[in-house]
């Protein structure tokens, strides 16, 4: 009963079409025509019915088709009819065919298919394809050739641009799906279909915009768990926001937000259509590999070097033969053939030596792909050496892509690996590329992995407090914090500050100086001038009593002929970081329009918008995602032992990183903030600079947005973790499952009696398939939800010794339905624990879980014969009741 509520749309088993006369097609629309058209050469494999919106036969005759699909294609006056037509013969889905319809129109046609409970796809739709059905329901083309792989496009034209280039490259497509602007199925909703879709391996997206924040990072992250996915987007962004307060701000574009929010939801970018089609020849290939070092194979050095520079641009790896293979190899190839670093086999090489070097390349593990270019040479047979990778192909374990060069000579052996589908380009450049976005692909699934808390493990930081200092800024009708403010903040989330006083006059800070000790630095205090050094409202290193008293009065004057208009509050007086070889670094938050906050992390100092050094990640972090943060920044190469200066304390810089995820994720209000610069050596870290602008949360999904509405990747849930009894004795304790159990959900499955199994999934496996697995550990806390009961085992470890495992004995979980006011429930109880009251403790825990998060009815299906469920449902207070769709099943429903 896993069907998605899409398939009626791109499963359809009838349709019925509205495409105007029949025997008149100049009163029928392009759209129609073209439908018409695809439908005659290539006949859809189910029921088709034509059908007209002035049609004289009864609603209740037409209603006993039972049609799954409507496709109307007519003008823009008679779509609405048709679509209620459609609605009151008990459609479950519509496709409209048509251009240039405004949004209010829109808005109108979702209202009706909503009204009527019925899925719409449109308007300004070219619709859609799916070749196993034989099913052509678009305008973009003739039907795509069957494959594994989805398309899905926000833009006709390219999808039109890219079935074209799919012929002539021989890659097929499991479904291609054409959007368009203002559709009521929208892109999040087609990759919740195309992940559980068994009929697709790699999925290909092209992409304009998003609605919905939340809705789209979900679905981009369980997509991108269950297969490769890979997007363009259009509309790129180089220019920052220009209007944010502070440095963050300034620096980060909504692209680059846009880059990280794809890495971290498992998913690969390209930036060309040239390199979309690349990774869409990898996807066919289904390969997933698991790392970036990449063996070059080739007959030519001019090739081979051209290659090797672009793996370095690209930051991969160029894999280098072991000695042992090296000396396995040389016995096999020419005397001229070299194998350091390049597989440069010489000009003499034939297909006998290219089918050595890849056996060899094949077994030898320094290699995670390899890269086989031929250079067409005189008396050279390009042909058998492309039959050589065909045969090896199959036997490979790590993905291989080809680049023949040249033209005519090569292409019937350019033919020949693309049937084997093995991609091939015709530049080494090309190619490289296309293995970067495996790798990438490989790296970015870490990310994904990661489901951190919203608090971390480290000490419980103030939260209240920090919350009633911003209540108070919001009372006062202000946005910037003061430095001191900003510093009190970071404060209650321990993060180190320097210590920080306000002088209102020059002797308060002469006195404040004495008192902490010279050197000090002072600055400006101002809620109007977010960079203090711009108008001289910084001083550093300043010695004595003296030079404190010029210096304030000096920087008063300049203040105040730079900024006449300027509110200051005084001057503020801190000691001076005494960390002589200590990196300044920036740590900052700016919140992005849909994504909400991103956390940045960089290069830090007076030249921080001059070296635009800023890596970025989603919050919440862990210790796994801080560290990567580090890496991705080009300071982290000054990190180490740098010049003479020790390496600094990475686990410190690491803490701040956290602490500042922990304030994005407990801190609505935060849109902007540095801390700049943040002080790092090796015995610590200290913030000398903050800065912090503070508003209305973002909420990054429309509805229902709950206590972290405002962040795009829910936290992990730690608040339903709990320990509870066993009626046995012993307890076991209910948390919210993550990816880590993957295996030990696999191995509880395994544990099920048959007949349990087949209660809980409707099938007789004796496993669950890799992207179920993967689908049920793999969840983002917002529109589902599974809660596992875990308990401490003793095993048998190596050498007989007992080790002490944690093994699932249960799991109760949730998804939210389509109308998100309900949800769906499953239970499964291992059977050596039926019996202690798990059943009934997994139940009420999962539903209040439900209920907190503001739906109203739970409901679930289950097996007629299935007892034992049926009676814990009653016992519950579920209504049991006929499944009208199957009497296998009974329905039963609870209101929340």
């Amino acid at each position: 009963m896993d069907l998605h509520y899409l398939t009626p749309l791109f499963e359809p088993k009838s349709i019925v079409l509205f495409t105007g006369p029949q025997d008149e097609p100049e009163q029928q629309t392009p759209q129609a025509r073209a439908l018409l058209a695809h439908m005659a050469t290539q006949p859809f494999k189910g029921l088709l019915t034509p059908l007209d919106i002035h049609t004289t036969g009864t609603l209740a005759d037409l209603a006993q088709a039972r049609a799954d699909l409507a496709i109307i294609a007519l003008p823009d006056n008679e779509i609405m009819p048709a679509l209620e037509l459609a609605g009151r013969i008990k459609v479950k889905a519509a496709l409209v065919l048509a251009s240039g319809i405004d949004q209010a129109k829109a808005h109108e046609m979702h209202r009706v298919a909503k009204q009527h409970g019925v899925w719409l796809l449109g308007p300004n739709s070219q619709g859609f394809q799916r070749p196993m059905l034989q099913l052509n329901a678009s305008s973009a083309g003739a039907l795509a050739t069957q494959g594994q792989l989805a398309l899905v496009s926000q833009s006709g034209a390219l999808t039109a641009s890219i079935l074209d280039w799919a012929r002539q490259n021989r890659v097929g497509f499991s479904s291609v799906i054409a959007l368009g602007a203002h559709t009521q199925v929208g892109l999040a909703g087609v990759l919740d279909y195309l992940a559980n879709d068994r009929h697709t391996q790699g999925i290909v997206v092209y992409m304009e915009g998003i609605a919905n924040a939340r809705r789209f990072t979900s679905a981009l992250r369980a997509a991108a768990h269950a297969k490769p996915v890979v997007v363009l987007k259009a509309g790129r962004k180089q220019d920052g926001n220009t209007a944010a307060q502070t440095h963050s701000g300034a620096i980060v574009g909504s692209d680059e937000v846009f880059d990280t929010v794809l890495r971290r939801a498992g998913a690969v970018r390209v930036r060309s259509f040239v390199e979309l089609f690349s990774a869409a020849k990898c996807l066919a290939s289904r390969y997933r590999p698991v790392g970036k070092r990449l063996g070059i194979i080739t007959n030519g050095g001019g090739p081979g070097v051209l290659a090797a520079d672009y793996v370095n641009e690209l930051g991969l790896q160029l894999g280098a033969l072991s000695e042992e293979s090296q000396r396995a190899l040389a016995e096999q190839l020419p005397k001229a053939s070299s194998l350091v670093d390049l597989i440069d086999l010489s000009e003499d090489a034939t297909a006998e030596h290219y089918k050595a070097a890849l056996e060899v390349a094949a077994k030898d593990r320094g290699l995670d792909g390899v890269l086989v270019i031929y250079s067409p040479k005189f008396g050279g047979d390009a042909d058998a050496v492309a039959h050589e990778l065909v045969q090896i192909k199959p036997k490979l374990a790590k993905p291989l892509v080809a680049c023949w060069m040249g033209d005519s000579s090569v292409v019937p052996a350019r033919h020949a690996l693309a049937d084997a589908l093995i991609p091939s380009f015709r530049t080494p450049e090309a190619a490289v590329g296309a293995f970067g976005n495996i790798a990438s692909f490989y790296q970015n699934q870490q990310l994904l992995q990661q489901t951190p808390p919203p608090l971390s493990h480290l000490a419980t930081p103030d939260v209240e407090g920090a919350r009633l200092l911003i209540e108070s800024v919001l009372t006062e009708r202000r946005k910037i914090l003061t430095e001191m403010e900003s510093k009190a903040l970071l404060s209650a989330f321990h993060i180190p500050v320097t210590q920080t006083l306000l002088a209102r006059n020059a002797n308060e800070a002469m006195m404040i100086a004495t008192q902490i000790g010279f050197p000090v630095a002072l600055k400006i205090d101002s809620p109007d001038i977010p960079h203090k050094s711009d108008v001289g409202g910084v001083a550093l290193n300043v010695m004595n009593a003296t030079a404190v008293r010029d210096i304030w009065q000096s920087m008063m004057e300049a203040v105040r002929e730079k900024k006449p208009e300027a509110r200051i509050n005084g001057v503020t007086v801190q000691a001076m970081a005494r960390k002589k070889r200590g990196r300044e670094l920036y740590i900052g938050v700016v919140t992005d329009d849909p994504f909400g906050p991103v956390i940045t992390f960089g290069a830090g100092g007076t030249m921080i918008e001059l070296m635009n050094d800023h890596a970025m990640e989603l919050p919440p972090l862990n210790q796994f995602l801080a560290r990567r943060l580090i890496e991705r920044s080009r300071v982290h190469e000054t990190l180490g032992e740098w010049r003479g200066a020790s390496a600094v304390d990475m686990a410190v810089l690491e803490q701040a990183l956290l602490r500042v995820s922990e304030m994005v994720c407990e801190l609505p209000q935060l849109r902007e903030m540095d801390i700049n610069p943040i002080i790092v050596d090796e015995h610590g870290a200290i913030a000398v600079d903050a800065r912090i602008v503070i508003g209305p949360a973002v909420q990054t999904s429309p509805g229902r947005a709950g206590r972290y509405g405002h962040l795009s990747i829910l936290p992990y849930p730690q608040r339903y973790e709990q320990v509870w009894p066993l009626r046995g004795g012993g307890e076991y304790r209910m948390r919210p499952i993550h990816p880590d159990d993957a295996q030990m959900l696999q191995d509880m499955t395994k544990r099920l009696s048959p007949e349990s199994r087949y209660f809980r999934f409707v099938s007789n496996m004796v496993e669950l398939p890799p992207n179920m697995l993967s689908r049920f550990t793999l969840i983002d806390y917002d529109r589902e939800m599974a809660l596992c009961a875990a308990v401490q085992v003793e095993e048998e470890g190596e050498g007989g010794q007992k080790i002490e495992k944690e093994r699932i004995i249960a799991v109760s979980r949730y998804i939210t339905n389509p109308d998100q006011n309900s949800c769906e429930f499953s239970l499964v109880v291992d059977d050596a624990y039926a019996g202690q009251g798990l059943g009934t403790r997994m139940m009420l825990s999962i539903m209040d879980v439900a209920r907190d998060k503001g739906l109203q009815e739970i409901i679930g299906l289950v097996l007629t014969q299935n007892n034992g469920m049926l009676k814990l449902m009653r016992s519950l207070g579920f209504e049991v009741k006929a499944y009208p769709e199957d009497p296998d099943f009974r329905l039963v429903t609870h209101p929340l």
